[in-house]
C-alpha cells in the first residue's frame, strides 16, 4: 500500500512530457512498437509478434529510483496500442497509467506519444514489468522486464538476474478471441497456451542462448528454455527477479540442488522467508536469494512447469514442463532431479514487509463477487456482481476531469465504476464465486491500478459460517504483506485495504487476459475533485489520439455533458434469466471438449444442459457434479508434476 500521497499543489509538475525533454534525473527510452515477423522462441511455429524498434522480445527496461523514465512510443502498427507499466503508481498523473478506455484512448497508427514514469516521486523500486493493456496485445508479445533500483537494497548479493516466465501461442490473439468470446464456446473455455517460455535478463539485456545451440533466426539473440542458462560461480549469492508475463498460466518455479529465500513480492522488500518452489501467478513477481553451490561439478536444472489445473484441457502436444539450467562448468553434466513430491502456493499473507506500515482502519467498503455465465447471447462472460465490464467510450479519466461538480456522481461513469473520496480507507472485499459453472479455471488474480493494497485477509470459504473457514477481519494488524497483484482461488475471498491517496481513475481486474476481456474488472474515480486541479497537465496530443479514432473527449461514459444520458454507451451482454439461451444450448450440442467449458464428466455436461431448459436437477447435483469433475482433474494432474521424486524421473 502506498502513503506517501503528497498534494500535487506543492510540488513542482515537471510531468509534462515535451518533444525532447532534457532536465535531470531522466532516463529516456525510444521505442518503435512494430511487428516482427517469423519469431520463434519455443523452436516450434514461427509467427509475427509484436515487438519493439523490429525485435522481440521488446528490451528490458532497468533503472534507477532517483529517475524519471520517458518511454519515447512510435505506434507502427495497425492497430491503437497503449504501455501500462504495471505496478507503478503515477501519482497526480493518472493519464499515464495507460490503460486503453480508462486513462487514454490509445496511440493511433502512425501516432507517438511520451510516457513519463514518475518514479523519483512514487517512492517505489523493486521488480515490475511494462505490457501492452489494448485489445490483447501483450498476449502477441508486447511486453518485457523493468528492474528498478534504489540507492541501498535491502539485502545483499553478489549478482543478480532477472527470469522470465511466459505462456506462448502461435495463434495471434485476434484469431483466439473470435474462438473464445463465441456461441460456439459458450462454456468460456480460455485458449490454452501452445508452449511456455522461461529466457532471463540482467540489467538492460537478454542473456544470449547456449553456445553451440541452433535457435530460431528471429529470436536468436535470446536464450529460450533449454538453450538458456544462468551463469554461476561457487560461492556468491545471486537475486533471482521472477515475472510471470503471461496471458494465463500461471507457473511453478524451483531450482534443483539448491535452496530459495523470498525477499521481495511485487515491489516490496520482505524479510528472508525460506521456500522449496515458488508459485507465480499472471502478473506477480518475487525475488529470491539463492547461494551457488560450492563444487563445479555439475550443472544443474531449472523448472518452470505451469499450472495445468487452469487448463479446460491439456492438448497432447503441449509440454507444460519446461526447463532451462545453471551452468558452473560448460563441461559438466547436467543434473536433473525430477518432479517435485507436490505443489503448493506461496503463503504471503506470512511475509513481513522490511517498511513496517500499520493497518489503517477502513472507512468504506465494496464488495465483489467473481462470476462467469452463459449470457443471453450466447456468448460466456465475467462478471463482477452480475455485471459485465465495458470500456466506456470517453475514457474515464477525461470523464473525471470534466464533469466538474458532477464528478462525483457515480453513475456518470456507467456500469461498474465507484467514486471514492480522497483519504478514504476502503475495504475491496473480492470474492470468487467461480465454482459450480467455471470450476476448472479455480483461481482469480486481481490487479489494481495506481497503488499496492494490504492484504487484511483471506477466506477459504466465503460462503462459510466456519470461522476457521471463512475468519473475521483482524484489526490493528502491525505490518500486513502489501502487493499489487493478488491470487483468490475458487471460493476463496480477499481483503485488500486501500489508501485512496492518489486522485486519478484506476482500473482494477483480472489480470488473466482472457477474463479480462470478457469485462472481469471495474473503475475507481478516486477523488474527482482533487484530481481536477491537475488537468492543465494532461497532455493535448492525449485528446488529439481521442478525436483520431473518433472517440469523445469530455463528459459523461457516452460524451454527454450529463450524469443520466448514456446513449450509445455499450452495455452487456446480460446474464440468462430462464436457463441458456438457445443459440447456446445448441452450441454446447455440438461444441467438443476442446471448445466447451467442460466438466470432463459427460455427465456433467448432460446434467447442466438438462438443468439449464427445466430439468429437475438441483443446485446442489450440479456442485456435487463438479467437485468429481475438479477431482478428476486434480488425480489427472498428477502426471504434470505431482508425482513423488523417484530415482528414474
Amino acid at each position: 500500500m502506498k502513503f506517501a500521497f503528497v498534494f500535487p499543489a506543492l510540488v513542482p509538475i515537471l510531468l509534462v512530457p515535451l518533444a525532447r525533454p532534457v532536465f535531470a534525473g531522466v532516463q529516456e527510452i525510444w521505442w518503435n512498437i512494430t511487428y516482427v515477423q517469423d519469431a520463434s522462441p519455443d523452436g516450434l511455429f514461427e509467427r509475427r509478434v509484436i515487438g519493439v524498434n523490429n525485435t522481440w522480445p521488446p528490451p528490458p527496461i532497468s533503472v534507477t529510483s532517483d529517475d524519471s523514465l520517458l518511454v519515447h512510443v512510435t505506434n507502427s502498427i495497425d492497430q491503437p496500442t497503449t504501455l501500462h507499466h504495471h505496478g507503478m503508481f503515477f501519482n497526480s498523473t493518472s493519464w499515464m497509467d495507460g490503460a486503453q478506455g480508462v486513462s487514454e484512448c490509445g496511440i493511433p497508427p502512425g501516432g507517438q506519444f511520451d510516457y513519463v514514469v514518475p518514479i523519483n516521486s512514487s517512492g517505489q523500486w523493486g521488480t515490475y514489468w511494462v505490457h501492452a493493456h489494448a485489445s490483447g496485445q501483450y498476449v502477441d508479445g508486447l511486453r518485457a522486464p523493468v528492474v528498478i533500483h534504489p540507492p541501498k537494497e535491502a539485502h545483499s548479493y553478489d549478482e543478480e538476474f532477472t527470469v522470465v516466465l511466459g505462456d506462448w501461442y502461435h495463434d495471434e490473439h485476434s484469431v483466439l478471441i473470435k474462438q473464445f468470446i463465441s456461441i460456439a464456446n459458450p462454456g468460456g473455455a480460455e485458449p490454452v497456451p501452445d508452449s511456455a517460455l522461461i529466457y532471463f535478463a540482467q540489467n538492460a539485456t537478454y542473456l544470449g542462448p547456449i553456445s553451440g545451440t541452433n535457435p530460431s533466426a528471429v529470436t536468436s539473440a535470446v536464450g529460450f528454455n533449454e538453450n538458456a542458462t544462468l551463469p554461476f560461480e561457487p560461492g556468491k549469492t545471486y537475486r533471482l527477479r521472477i515475472v510471470n508475463t503471461s496471458a494465463f498460466a500461471a507457473f511453478f518455479f524451483w531450482i534443483d540442488g539448491h535452496d530459495m529465500r523470498i525477499i521481495e513480492v511485487d515491489g516490496t522488500d520482505v524479510e528472508e522467508s525460506p521456500i522449496d518452489l515458488i508459485s507465480v501467478t499472471v502478473a506477480q513477481r518475487y525475488s529470491v536469494l539463492v547461494t551457488a553451490r560450492n563444487d563445479t561439478s555439475s550443472n544443474w536444472v531449472i523448472h518452470a512447469n505451469m499450472d495445468t489445473d487452469m487448463f479446460d484441457t491439456v492438448p497432447d502436444t503441449l509440454n507444460p514442463n519446461i526447463t532451462s539450467s545453471i551452468t558452473y562448468d560448460s563441461s559438466a553434466s547436467l543434473t536433473n532431479l525430477g518432479f517435485v513430491d507436490a505443489y503448493h502456493d506461496v503463503d504471503d499473507t506470512a511475509l513481513v514487509p522490511i517498511i513496517e506500515i500499520a493497518q489503517p482502519v477502513a472507512t468504506k467498503t465494496i464488495e465483489l463477487e467473481v462470476t462467469f455465465d452463459t449470457m443471453d447471447d450466447g456468448t460466456n462472460h465475467a462478471m463482477f456482481n452480475q455485471i459485465t465490464y465495458n470500456s466506456p467510450l470517453v475514457p474515464a479519466i477525461f470523464s473525471a476531469l470534466t464533469l466538474g461538480s458532477n464528478a462525483t456522481v457515480q453513475g456518470a461513469y456507467g456500469p461498474q465504476s465507484f467514486v471514492i473520496e480522497h483519504m478514504d480507507v476502503v475495504d475491496i472485499i473480492v470474492k470468487n464465486g467461480d465454482a459450480g459453472k467455471h470450476p476448472l479455471n479455480n483461481d482469480g488474480f486481481s490487479h489494481l491500478h495506481g497503488h499496492k493494497p494490504m492484504i487484511v485477509g483471506r477466506s477459504e470459504d466465503y460462503t462459510s459460517n466456519d470461522p476457521a473457514l471463512n475468519p473475521p477481519i483482524i484489526e490493528g494488524q502491525k505490518n500486513p504483506i502489501r502487493r499489487d497483484t493478488i491470487q483468490i482461488p475458487s471460493m476463496h475471498s480477499a481483503t485488500l485495504r486501500v489508501v485512496a491517496d492518489n486522485p486519478g481513475v484506476w482500473f482494477f481486474h483480472c489480470h488473466i487476459e482472457w477474463h479480462l476481456e470478457v469485462g472481469l474488472a471495474i473503475q475507481l474515480i478516486e477523488a474527482p475533485l482533487q484530481a481536477q486541479s491537475l488537468r492543465d497537465n494532461v497532455p493535448p496530443v492525449m485528446y488529439d489520439h481521442c478525436k483520431a479514432l473518433g472517440k469523445p473527449i469530455s463528459g459523461n461514459a457516452a460524451g454527454f455533458a450529463s450524469t443520466t444520458d448514456l446513449a450509445g454507451l455499450p452495455l452487456g451482454p446480460f446474464p440468462q434469466k430462464l436457463g441458456w439461451h438457445s443459440k447456446g444450448i445448441g452450441a454446447m450440442a455440438g461444441a467438443t471438449p476442446a471448445n466447451s467449458c467442460v466438466l470432463t464428466a459427460i455427465l456433467g455436461m448432460l446434467a447442466v444442459t438438462w438443468y439449464s431448459i427445466g430439468g429437475h436437477i438441483t443446485d446442489a447435483e450440479i456442485e456435487h457434479e463438479a467437485r468429481e469433475a475438479i477431482a478428476a482433474k486434480e488425480k489427472r494432474g498428477k502426471f504434470f508434476g505431482l508425482l513423488p521424486k523417484t530415482s528414474n524421473s
